[in-house]
C-alpha cells in the first residue's frame, strides 16, 4: 500500500469518532490558528507570484501549481494581520474545498494535531476573532483558532443560492409536504441558505447549530409520539461538539433513528472525505453549495409516502 493510501486509511479511522486532524500555523505573533487537514493539499515555501492589480484586496496574486494557475489569498490580511504578499519567508498552503483549489499565504506552518470534537467550541465575541474564525480549542494549553476558510473564499466568489426554475417545478410536482428536513450547520449563513432552499421546495425545516444539538433534538422527537417526524437530515461535517460524521454514526446506532436518510453537505471533498462518508454509512454527499444538486439528492432520498423513522 502506498504512503498516500496509508494516510487515507489512518485519517479514515477517525471517522464517526468525533475527532478531527488540524494543521496548525501562525500569522506572525504567538496566536495559533488551524485548518482541517482534509482541506490541505500541500504546504510549501511561497512561490513566485504574478500580481493582479484589479483583483480583490485579499488576493495577493496567482501562481503556477503543478501546471495549473491558482489564486493566492493573503490569509493574514483576511485575519487582520499585516500582509504577507512581500514576505519572502511566508509559506503557501494549497487547499481544495468548495469545488476549487486555491493557495493561502501563512507566516509559519507548525504541526498536525488531532482534537476531540467535544473540545471545539464557538468563539466568544470577546475574543475578537470576528466571523472568519468559527471554532476555538486548546492544544497543550495554547488557544487555537480554527479559521473558517469557506467564509474567506465566499467573500471573494459569489455563489448561487436559489433553485433554478426547472428544479422548482420538479419539486412542486413531487409535492413533498408535510415532510420535514433537519438542517444542521454551525454557520448562520449556511443555515439560512438551506432554510431558503427548502422553503422553495415547500419543505418545513427543523434547525440545529451542531451535531450534539441535532442528535438531542432527534431523540426527543422520536420519544414524543405527538410531534411530527423528521424524514431526512442535511448536515455539515465540520462542527463544534459533535461533527457530521459522528452524528451520522450515532443516528445509525440508534434504533429509533437508524432509518433516517442522511445527506452530508460540506465544502470538504476528495478521497479522504469519500472514504469517511462510506465509513459512517451516510446516504449521500453533496459539496457546498449547489442548490439544484442538493435539491435533487433530497428528492431522490425522500420516501414515496410520508411516515415515521
Amino acid at each position: 500500500m502506498s504512503a498516500w493510501m496509508d494516510k487515507v486509511e489512518q485519517q479514515t479511522r477517525l471517522a464517526g469518532h468525533n475527532r478531527v486532524a488540524i494543521l496548525l500555523f501562525r500569522m506572525g505573533d504567538e496566536q495559533l490558528f488551524g485548518i482541517n487537514v482534509f482541506k490541505v493539499r500541500e504546504v510549501m515555501r511561497r512561490p513566485p507570484m504574478e500580481r493582479m492589480p484589479d483583483a480583490h484586496p485579499l488576493i495577493a496574486g496567482s501562481c503556477d501549481y503543478r501546471g495549473t494557475t491558482i489564486p493566492i489569498i493573503d490569509l493574514a490580511v483576511a485575519l487582520g494581520y499585516p500582509s504577507l504578499r512581500d514576505v519572502t519567508s511566508a509559506h503557501l498552503m494549497v487547499t481544495e474545498f468548495s469545488r476549487s483549489v486555491q493557495g493561502f499565504l501563512v507566516a509559519e506552518p507548525q504541526r498536525l494535531v488531532q482534537c476531540d470534537g467535544e473540545s471545539l467550541a464557538a468563539p466568544a465575541p470577546a475574543l475578537g476573532f470576528g466571523s472568519r474564525v468559527n471554532a476555538v480549542t486548546r492544544v497543550d494549553g495554547a488557544l487555537v483558532a480554527v479559521v473558517d476558510v469557506e467564509h474567506v473564499l465566499a467573500s471573494l466568489n459569489a455563489t448561487p443560492t436559489e433553485l433554478s426554475a426547472p428544479m422548482q417545478r420538479i419539486a412542486r410536482v413531487h409535492d413533498l409536504q408535510p415532510r420535514r428536513v433537519m438542517v444542521v450547520d454551525d454557520s448562520l449563513v449556511a443555515r439560512n441558505q438551506l432554510v431558503n432552499l427548502f422553503r422553495q421546495m415547500d419543505v418545513e425545516c427543523v434547525v440545529a447549530t451542531d451535531g450534539r444539538e441535532a442528535l438531542e433534538r432527534l431523540q426527543a422527537i422520536a420519544e414524543s409520539p405527538g410531534e411530527e417526524r423528521v424524514t431526512l437530515v442535511v448536515s455539515d461535517i465540520e462542527m463544534p461538539r459533535l461533527d457530521g460524521y459522528a452524528l451520522t454514526r450515532a443516528i445509525r446506532e440508534t434504533l429509533a433513528l437508524r432509518t433516517l436518510k442522511v445527506v452530508l453537505h460540506s465544502s470538504i471533498s476528495g478521497i479522504f472525505n469519500e472514504a469517511m462518508v462510506r465509513e459512517v454509512n451516510a446516504d449521500r454527499f453533496v459539496a457546498k453549495f449547489q442548490p439544484d444538486v442538493l435539491a435533487q439528492a433530497v428528492l431522490d432520498l425522500m420516501p414515496e409516502r410520508f411516515g415515521e423513522f
